[in-house]
């Protein structure tokens, strides 16, 4: 990371300068450096208008000051965002745009850290453990580096998610997401992949392909339901090194190959799992590359390159949410399309209705169409 970006600051009529961290690559802000005498209501103004805080205090004081910034990003008055005003595809864009403008606001309180991860604050934590887990080892020739304190919270966080696990009903065990790979909290698609039946060609060749693995939560659970030989895929390196981890954890190590490969390996199967990004829209940042998939690409690879790495009679299961489609970004006639120009039928589907928090919310601007959403297990073949 030594060619990166360089954030440049004054202070006290002197020049300053320090590497940049931004995990989704924001170029460096222009930036004036506070302490303690600077109020929250000048501190959101400032932030909104895209002025970086360097803070030169207490630790905990500036984890109070982003806490009372975020309460001011939360009571900021919102346009009416109503069906009868909007469209479900206009109130996704404009949903869209307040998380971008509100992460933007809130990524603008900055924190110094010098190069083996330490915070050069008064009652600064000594959070070197959960950068090493996200960032590697410190560099010593690296230097001091200036990073967002919501940035640096969030990865601390991702830290103890990693160490406590995530709890996996189907799996009567905890699965540990490591920093920049999307935890598998949403249940509901593990249901469907534990309930669906197993096609009868693994009876003679039991091998399967979870693509995308992620934290590698489905090749664990085929392991687990008696599928003797996973291979895992996945094109994030932190996600492979993410599988691999909870793969050792398992001891499934002779049952589960986690490789790096663009989508399929080399070979066919009679099960391809592939559980991809739900909502064809830009990423904002690289975990949300889990849930957003621009021009459903990784979908349509996924479906055209299924018929040729299946075995006779061996069965693919697509796990896709029709969000999208209450959304107004995919309709069901383009997703069937896709299926049928890719040379493939449907043998079966299983469907579920999401128990997350965000369905329920009926104050939030996408409720009416998180509300109607359900998950499908769609059992696919070739034609």
């Amino acid at each position: 990371m030594t060619d990166s970006p360089r954030i440049n600051w004054t202070a006290a009529g002197q020049a300053f300068s320090a590497h940049w961290r931004s995990a989704a690559g924001a170029p460096p802000p222009r930036v004036i450096v506070v302490d303690d005498t600077i109020t929250a209501d000048n501190a959101w103004r400032l932030a909104c208008e895209g002025t970086a805080l360097l803070w030169h205090a207490d630790f905990q004081n500036a984890r109070q000051l982003l806490a009372a910034m975020t309460r001011r990003a939360d009571r900021k008055p919102r346009k009416a965002t109503g069906t009868a005003q909007h469209t479900p595809l206009e109130l996704f864009h404009l949903h869209r745009q307040a998380q971008a403008q509100r992460a933007r606001a809130l990524a603008m309180l900055l924190v110094p850290m010098n190069a083996d991860y330490r915070v050069p604050l008064h009652r600064a934590s000594d959070l070197s453990q959960a950068c090493r887990a996200a960032w590697g080892p410190p560099d010593p020739d690296f230097g001091p580096s200036v990073v967002a304190l919501r940035e640096l919270l969030g990865l601390v966080g991702a830290h103890e998610w990693r160490k406590n696990g995530v709890d996996i009903p189907a799996l009567d065990a905890t699965v540990h997401p490591h920093y920049g790979v999307f935890s598998p909290l949403r249940g509901e698609y593990i249901d469907l992949v534990e309930d669906a039946p197993l096609p009868p060609t693994l009876a003679t060749s039991s091998l399967a392909f979870d693509i995308g693995t992620g934290t590698g939560v489905l090749a664990l659970l085929l392991a687990r339901r008696g599928v003797q030989r996973v291979i895992a895929t996945d094109n994030d390196e932190r996600a492979l090194a993410c599988a691999l981890d909870n793969v050792t954890r398992f001891a499934l190590g002779e049952a589960i190959e986690v490789r790096a490969a663009d989508l399929f390996p080399d070979a066919r199967a009679a099960l391809i799992v592939c559980n991809p990004p739900w909502v064809p829209a830009r990423a904002s940042t690289p975990i949300e590359r889990a849930v957003y998939d621009p021009g459903s690409q990784m979908l349509r690879g996924f479906l055209s390159g299924l018929c040729a790495h299946l075995l006779p009679g061996g069965e693919g299961w697509l796990i896709l949410s029709d969000l999208a489609e209450h959304l107004g970004l995919r309709t069901r006639v383009e997703l069937e399309a896709m299926f049928a120009a890719a040379g493939l039928v449907v043998l079966g589907r299983l469907d579920v209705r999401p128990r997350h928090g965000k369905a329920l919310d009926r104050s939030a601007s996408l409720y009416a169409a998180r509300s109607a959403e359900i998950t499908s297990l769609w059992r696919l073949a070739a034609a």
